[in-house]
């Protein structure tokens, strides 16, 4: 399973026109399934995303998580995050999940990450979307689990 999460002022999805998710500040999270994931590597990296200290405390240095500046969560699911970029000039997708396997375990995340008592929105799993945001810093980390 694959997070790329980016610290931002605000985040926003449409689809068809129509904003289906949007955030203040807080983290934009695009999530790749692969084949093998499960609902522990799920939880392991929700756990990762709510704990990840990439908010700056009064001295402005790298310090909070988004619990502690009261951030908003913004799932995206892309499955291209997990495509093999090795060779040749077209990606492989042949570690991803089944769309199937990728929609339960992107739901999954989501209802994870809604224990926490944070927002956290989302876009559409498999829909044709338009995602915008202002990246804070700007700050992007992929975290892997």
């Amino acid at each position: 399973m694959i997070g790329l999460i980016q610290r931002v002022k605000h985040a926003k999805v449409e689809v068809d026109k129509q904003i289906v998710g949007e955030i203040e500040n807080g983290i934009l999270l695009f999530l790749g399934v692969e084949k093998d994931d499960n609902h522990e590597k799920a939880d392991k990296l929700c756990k990762k995303v709510m704990n990840y200290r990439i908010f700056a405390d009064e001295a402005g240095k790298m310090n909070l998580n988004l619990q502690q500046v009261n951030g908003q969560l913004l799932v995206v699911s892309q499955f291209t995050l997990v495509a093999d970029t090795q060779s040749g000039n077209r990606p492989s997708f042949s570690r991803g999940g089944s769309p199937a396997l990728g929609e339960e375990l992107y739901k999954y995340f989501v209802e994870a990450c809604r224990k926490n008592n944070i927002q956290c929105e989302t876009g559409k799993f498999a829909a044709d979307m338009q995602v915008s945001l202002l990246n804070d810093g700007p700050v992007t980390f992929q975290l892997k689990v």
